[in-house]
Order: structure tokens, then sequence, then C-alpha cells
């Protein structure tokens, strides 16, 4: 069953990718990335608040503000990666956010004294040359903006936004791995070996409720906005996509993570071909040998993890 849920964990996190890009309304809402975190805080909430009443999890609601650190360094990289897809291709938004485990092999060697092995060093040489030459590409072209967003008329700026998503995921996972690498060291309170990992997920998914909440009142009270529901169909469907991957996840994770990982990691290969057919994004030859490149680099990554935890 491990095949089917990493299986599963891969398309559904590509069609996360497609829904999220078809919700970046460019020029029609001004908070749409908000709006996309606060229908993904909403459906991890009711996950979360699902897990706790169903689940015997025995959570201490302390941990919420224990895991407080990893929870927003992933939801501000998530929120800004919505933000991102308003300027940019999901074609090369999607690879070069899921660069980020290599910011965090870069982070272990630096901060951990970790030695990072041939093939990971590898794959973030050929992940950093790849978004360096998509960069140098999309220097000169600009992208089919409204006018209020005409600042972020040139592609190679609408890379920064992606490049942020990578490095705060990157944060989150490395100090994640202080919370989750082992039971008798984690700052969790009242978990047990079965249940730790469970109760950081559950951390994280009552934090992005509580964080939509906030980025709601935002949007109603401070800034007086309106939110039109007819159009919250496609930040629905990626919620949902997202979070059912993320169930998935742990299952194929804990079955065989030699294969999980890598395949799992290449999901902006589906997000990639989802775009062309869906959206019709069509780009430069060029540009499809820098996104593979990173997409190699990113698959070289996980096979490195795999065997890692093997």
């Amino acid at each position: 069953m491990w095949l089917v849920f990493t299986l599963l964990t891969t398309l559904l996190w590509g069609f996360a990718d497609l829904f999220y890009k078809k919700g970046a309304r460019k020029g029609e809402e001004k908070y749409s990335h908000l709006l996309t975190g606060i229908t993904v805080g909403l459906v991890m909430g009711a996950q979360a608040i699902f897990t706790l009443i169903f689940g015997d999890v025995g959570y201490n609601p302390i941990n919420i503000l224990i895991y407080l650190p990893v929870s927003l360094f992933y939801i501000i990289s998530m929120v800004v990666g919505y933000l991102g897809l308003r300027y940019l291709e999901l074609s090369i938004n999607s690879p070069i956010e899921n660069s980020s485990g290599a910011v965090v092999c870069i982070l272990c060697l630096i901060f951990l004294g970790e030695r990072m092995d041939l093939l990971s060093a590898g794959a973030v040489i050929i992940i950093t040359i790849g978004i360096i030459f998509l960069g140098w590409l999309e220097r000169d072209k600009t992208a089919d903006l409204s006018p209020e967003d005409k600042k972020y008329s040139r592609s190679v700026f609408a890379l920064i936004f992606p490049l942020i998503y990578c490095v705060l995921d990157a944060l989150g996972t490395f100090f994640d791995a202080y919370y989750l690498d082992d039971i008798a060291t984690t700052p969790l309170v009242g978990v047990t070996e079965e249940t730790f990992e469970n109760v950081a997920n559950i951390s994280y998914e009552l934090t992005f409720l509580i964080a939509a909440v906030f980025m709601l009142i935002y949007i109603l009270v401070i800034k007086r906005d309106k939110i039109e529901l007819p159009k919250q169909g496609d930040k629905l469907c990626a919620a949902v996509f997202e979070t059912a991957g993320q169930y998935f996840y742990v299952f194929a994770m804990s079955g065989n993570a030699v294969i999980a990982a890598p395949t799992i990691s290449a999901y902006c290969v589906v997000s990639a071909v989802l775009a062309a057919i869906f959206l019709k994004e069509r780009l430069k030859p060029a540009q499809y040998i820098a996104i593979g490149a990173v997409i190699i680099g990113i698959v070289m990554l996980g096979i490195a993890e795999g065997l890692a935890e093997a």
C-alpha cells in the first residue's frame, strides 16, 4: 500500500499546485494570496479537529506554542508562495519552491557541521545552476499582469517569491528536525513514539487555522474588503488536495522512504504537466532544460534522503 500512498501524494500535491495557480487571480482579487491562505487554514484546521475528536492522540494545547516557530516558517512560506503564483508560470514556480531540500543541506553543512554526501552535493550544484539559468532566461520577460501589478512585471523579480518560499520552507524543515529527530529530545509535551509526529502536524494545522482567522479579520475589518465566495472554488480545491496529500504522505514515508522520498519530491513534474494541459503554459526550450535540471537535482536529493533513512 505504501506505493499507492506515494502515488496519491504525488498526484494530490501536483493538483494542489494547479488549483493554487488557478486561484491566484491577477488583478481580480487584490488579496488572493491571503484568501488562499485562509482557505487552506480552514481545511487544515478542520482536519486537525477531526483528528483530535476521533484519533487517540492525547494532545496538549501547549504544543501549539512550543511548535510555533516551525509552524510560522511553513505558513509564511506558503502565503508568499501563493503571492508569487500571481506573477510566474507554475512550470517555473513549483520546481524552484521544491528546491528547499538543497537549502536544508546547506544549513546542515554550515550550522550542524554535517558532511554532505556526493549525491547531495551534486544535487545542490545542479539545482543552483538550474535556478541561476532560469533567472537569466527570465531577465527580459514581462508577464501579462494588471496595471496594479506592473511593478512586478519583470519575471526575474518575480523569482524572488518562490526563492523566499524555498528559504523559509527550508528553515522550517531544518528546525523541524529539532522537534522530530528523537522522542528523547523533543520539546513537545505529552507525546509518545507513536504520536509525536502527529502532535507536531496537529499543532501546525491548528496554528494555520488561527492564522486564517487573523487574515480574515485583516481583509474584512482592517481593509474593509469583501470576499466573493463564488470565486473561491479553486482555492478550496487546492486546500483539499494539499491536506489530503499531507495525510497520505505520512503513510508513504513510513512504508518505504527510499522510493517514496524521490517520487514525492518530484511532484513538481506533475504540476508542470498539468500546467501545460489545463493552463496552456508554453515555455522556451531553454527554460524546459533549466527546469529539468532543477527537477533532476530534486530527485537526487530525494534519493539521498531515502538512502539516509533506510
